[in-house]
């Protein structure tokens, strides 16, 4: 199937932006998250914090080892590190790493011959997380504010790309695929946690910003989303579903009416991944 191709009945999948105003949905996206980052336990659609983290599975022990003030502020919807393997000296890089929760785990994974760097676009959660490990002595971890469809960063310059509840908030998933494999060493590894759904929404809900913020109408068919990680050029190695469930009922309903899930995906980072400007990626190191 090519993801790319549109035709009348089918709004575009992974490359929804003739649909949604991508300055409005970047300004709701920057002004919910900034919420997440200084008021954590506000009441919003969604769960955040230690609850949520032990319930998708992050270790306790793993959570107790990094700043809590990061955890307070998660706000992902599967665990992935187990997926993404983070060996000692490795290098990872965290899409949409919010207030640093996924980074300071992965940090301690890789260890202090390794490196984190986790990428967002909202100034509060950059700030935060810089903070965060300035006080904590997270030295292999840097944070860098940046979009995660155009990466400030040197071909194969990561062995691990992981994300946690972000790729879903951008309409250009063909470009967030093709700069994970940009950025990837050959052979490299990618873990994804993500909202998917059973079937294509509808066109009037993917021209709803607001629905976007709430990670519904950014959600694509499950076989559309896997099937763009393989033409940028990875090979899946795991899909599993994750328990994830929202807190708001009228989002809870869009989710049963259109068979939304958060899925987590491996995969493995091919010779034949290409650039977002379709350059062919060679073996790298």
């Amino acid at each position: 199937m090519n993801v790319l191709a549109t035709d009348t009945a089918t709004p575009p999948q992974v490359d929804a932006t003739a649909l949604v105003d991508r300055a409005l949905l970047e300004q709701r996206v920057r002004e919910m998250y900034r919420l997440v980052a200084t008021d954590p336990g506000a009441p919003r659609h969604f769960e955040t914090g230690y609850s949520l983290a032990l319930r998708l599975g992050y270790p306790e022990r793993l959570l107790r080892s990094i700043p809590a003030e990061a955890v307070a502020s998660f706000a992902g919807v599967g665990y992935h590190l187990d997926l993404a393997h983070p060996f000692i000296g490795d290098a990872v890089l965290d899409l949409g790493s919010g207030s640093g929760m996924d980074a300071f785990c992965a940090a301690i994974g890789v260890g202090a011959s390794g490196r984190v760097v986790g990428v967002d676009f909202t100034d509060a959660q950059i700030q935060k997380a810089t903070f965060l490990r300035a006080r904590d002595g997270f030295d292999n971890v840097t944070f860098v504010e940046a979009g995660i469809d155009e990466l400030p960063f040197e071909d194969g310059s990561f062995d691990v790309v992981i994300s946690n509840g972000a790729i879903n908030l951008s309409p250009a998933k063909h470009l967030v695929f093709a700069e994970a494999a940009r950025v990837l060493r050959r052979g490299g590894r990618i873990a994804i946690a993500d909202m998917v759904s059973a079937t294509a929404l509808e066109e009037s809900t993917r021209r709803t910003t607001e629905l976007w913020a709430a990670s519904v109408a950014g959600a694509i068919p499950r076989e559309a989303y896997a099937d763009a990680l393989e033409d940028a050029g990875f090979r899946i190695t795991t899909i599993r579903r994750n328990e994830y469930r929202f807190t708001s009922e009228r989002v809870r309903q869009a989710c049963r009416t259109n068979g939304i899930r958060s899925t987590t995906f491996a995969a493995v980072r091919s010779a034949r991944a290409r650039a977002a400007d379709g350059r062919r990626l060679g073996p790298l190191r």
